[in-house]
């Protein structure tokens, strides 16, 4: 068995690094897929402490590199895969939709090929790149806050690595930390890069177990983290660590719009990407009766076809289902979590999308989200206020109230506002998703060179 199973390299300063400590890569079915190299925290910090040595290339070096790996992360031949091997493969151990699982990648090619164009937008218009440029009576320099940049990338889907390139464009070096839930995008990211002219210093793979990513946090200048509330609250106050945690994505419909004339938005915005990205909508409200929204939501989810679905382990469908029924308590099911798991007899199970409409927007439950379509249909009065709208990476306001927009985009908790016909998980170059990352990873430097 062991010879047919994909073999998943560390990357460090020195080139590939095979250790004698692996894990298992299985697929959601459980049937072993890969072989990862674990690295121990000493691999770590020496690996950081080599990349911080390096300067960083040169401004047009690195954006002829970041294209060239655009090419090469969709044509070529790498650790052994084809471009359609590797994308079955990463759909097989993700268990997204082969569609969603495809799109991801595709925004990963795309992301660095445009990652100049993406960085652009952050800088102020009064800040220059380079000193040499600064006008004579001094100005701002837009500037690294510092050399490494350390990743902790999540699972759930392989676009989330079309974001941390922008750092490389930027000058960092960026040292990534898989999730041994889809490990497979970032290695062959990190090979495609090294194969277009950034060298082994400049972008490192370094799977390791819970020590070494503590101790990768601490030897990196920033760190780019992604989970639930538990890691966002563990590292709330750290300024060098920028979370990327809980979507809680929502949608309002106020009274002046009939919900009807969005249906194809709503129900888009719950299911795409599976229902398992942050940006999907976990709750939709409605200035109203909200169970006719929730049957019609309903109808158009349970037509899903299961190739459009996430899939599991049996085990771990089960336990999602477990917890989603306790977290219903109290709720009208409209498919509820008793229909959640789909058997497929293989050990692996479709996860079925659940709908459940609430008599009040109760804040404990509507920002409860799981990574499949399942969502909260409640009804919502002025007199509730903006409190149930709080926490949501995406707040899509239906409405023609200005007033309710403005607080949509004062409140410090709304990270993203959507007004109208628009899908939650629209995204571009030019518009942030938790800010610009390169918000968090420069700063502005006052310049001034006096004569004489």
């Amino acid at each position: 068995m062991a010879g047919e199973l994909v073999a998943i390299d560390a990357l460090g300063p020195n080139g590939e690094y095979r250790t004698r400590k692996t894990e298992l890569i299985c697929d959601t079915a459980g049937v072993p897929v890969a072989e990862l190299s674990m690295v121990p925290r000493l691999f770590v910090i020496r690996s950081i402490a080599a990349a911080r040595k390096v300067q960083p290339l040169g401004l047009d070096a690195r954006m002829e590199a970041l294209d060239r790996a655009a090419t090469l992360f969709r044509t070529q031949r790498i650790a052994g895969l084809d471009f359609d091997s590797y994308v079955t493969l990463t759909q097989r151990i993700s268990g997204l939709p082969m569609s969603v699982a495809r799109a991801g990648v595709d925004v990963v090619a795309h992301s660095l090929a445009t990652a100049a164009d993406a960085v652009g937008p952050a800088r102020p218009t009064g800040a220059t790149t380079d000193w040499r440029t600064c006008r004579p009576g001094g100005g701002a320099v837009w500037t690294r806050r510092g050399d490494v940049l350390a990743v902790h990338a999540p699972g759930n889907a392989p676009g989330v690595h079309g974001l941390w390139p922008q750092a490389l464009a930027l000058g960092y070096r960026v040292a990534v930390r898989p999730s041994r839930r889809e490990p497979l995008t970032a290695h062959r990211l990190v090979l495609a890069l090294r194969q277009a002219g950034f060298r082994d210093e400049d972008a490192l793979y370094l799977p390791t177990d819970y020590a070494g990513a503590d101790e990768l946090v601490a030897a990196a200048d920033l760190s780019m983290v992604y989970g639930g509330q538990d890691v966002a609250d563990r590292y709330a106050a750290d300024p060098s660590v920028l979370v990327n945690g809980p979507g809680r994505t929502k949608i309002l419909i106020t009274t002046e719009h009939d919900w009807r004339d969005y249906l194809d938005e709503i129900v888009d915005s719950i299911s795409n990407l599976g229902g398992m990205a942050c940006v999907n909508a976990t709750a939709v409200l409605v200035e109203g009766d909200a169970t006719p929204l929730a049957h019609a939501i309903a109808k158009r989810l349970a037509a899903l076809d299961a190739e459009a679905l996430p899939t599991a382990p049996i085990a771990t469908a089960r336990a999602l289902a477990a917890h989603l029924a306790r977290k219903a308590a109290g709720t009208k099911p409209i498919l509820g979590a008793d229909q959640v798991v789909d058997d497929r007899g293989d050990g692996n199970a479709v996860l079925r999308p659940a709908v459940h409409v609430l008599s009040r927007p109760d804040v404990d439950v509507i920002n409860v989200e799981l990574p499949f379509p399942c969502v909260w249909v409640a009804p919502w009065s002025r007199d509730d206020g903006f409190a149930p709208l709080r926490n949501s990476l995406v707040l899509n306001v239906i409405t023609n109230d200005d007033d309710l927009i403005d607080a949509a985009v004062a409140d410090p908790t709304v990270v993203n506002v959507y007004v109208g016909r628009q899908v939650t998980h629209h995204a571009a170059p030019h518009i942030p998703h938790e800010g610009f990352l390169a918000d968090f990873l420069m700063r502005n430097k006052g310049f001034i060179r006096a004569d004489g």
